[in-house]
């Protein structure tokens, strides 16, 4: 079975690099990334772009729009990217050239979308500071996709990364598609309704274990802890509506796709692993052609 993997990392953030090293024991280059592709039989992949100016600022308030993928020189042609948006630089004298910037990059054919880093920036998602990026997914007709629920940093705000707050943006924007990324854990009891009820909004299965063959053992033999999302999936009930990701370097994705099949029933897994991304990301589907 082909898997299109739609949410990895590959910027030059440092504390990727130290989770790729002390927790999952990967290989984090692209070469690293393609090695797992090609064993996993990953045909594709979504790199969210995100960067950092200062060694360990993730999430940097001076880092300029767009963010991308800036770990190796150029992004690589087994890759797509959701440009990141800091919206602390959407606001002022430079606030036009910033927007600009990022409507350029939005018409390149290897962009899927647009990622905002809700709870690591700290801005609602339905705030009006967004108000232009949602207009420019809408005319160029990319989803949006969103950080929800735990931050990977401590310096991130919890209450901006609630799944909840998705739901009013989704009312206010039918326009335009969003995905919540990590079924916003812990809450995925919420942000398994806020999939169900609104139509323009899906979500991912990515980081939801972090670390290496050792840890996911550990958490995959534990019921309490995989029946914590296996009651959000059943109780959300589309299937249609969930995609395959790792967050990679945070999981090996060999170990990430063992964890998401024994999550979701067998036969939602062509939809999970595969088709799903294309409903969200109309883009992809010109980009696989050509590999």
């Amino acid at each position: 079975m082909s898997i299109i993997d739609i949410h990895i990392h590959l910027s030059d953030i440092e504390s990727f690099r130290r989770t790729a090293i002390d927790l999952s024991s990967v290989d984090y280059t692209a070469a690293g990334l393609k090695a797992e592709f090609d064993k996993n039989g990953v045909v594709l992949g979504i790199g969210m772009g995100v960067t950092e100016q200062t060694k360990g600022a993730f999430p940097d308030s001076s880092s300029p729009n767009p963010m991308g993928l800036d770990l190796e020189p150029s992004v690589p042609p087994f890759l797509m990217e959701c440009v990141g948006i800091n919206p602390n630089r959407l606001t002022g004298e430079h606030a036009l050239e910033e927007l600009d910037k990022i409507e350029a990059r939005l018409q390149a054919p290897e962009v899927a979308g647009i990622k905002l880093y809700a709870g690591y920036y700290h801005h609602f998602v339905y705030d009006k500071i967004y108000g232009p990026i949602y207009e420019l997914a809408e005319r160029y007709r990319v989803p949006v996709v969103i950080h929800t629920g735990d931050t990977y940093s401590m310096n991130g705000l919890l209450k901006y990364s609630h799944p909840l707050t998705v739901d009013e943006l989704a009312l206010q924007q039918r326009g335009v598609n969003f995905m919540i990324c990590h079924l916003g854990d812990p809450w995925v009891m919420d942000a398994a309704e806020v999939v169900a009820k609104n139509p323009n909004v899906y979500a991912d299965l990515s980081g939801l274990v972090v670390g290496d063959a050792a840890h996911f053992e550990r958490f995959m033999n534990e019921p309490l802890f995989m029946d914590h999302f296996r009651r959000a999936l059943v109780y959300s009930d589309h299937y249609e509506k969930m995609l395959f990701g790792t967050d990679w370097p945070l999981a090996p994705i060999g170990l990430y796709a063992e964890f998401v099949r024994r999550l979701v029933p067998d036969r939602f897994h062509e939809a999970v692993f595969y088709r799903n991304a294309f409903d969200v990301f109309p883009r992809i589907k010109q980009r696989i052609a050509v590999l």
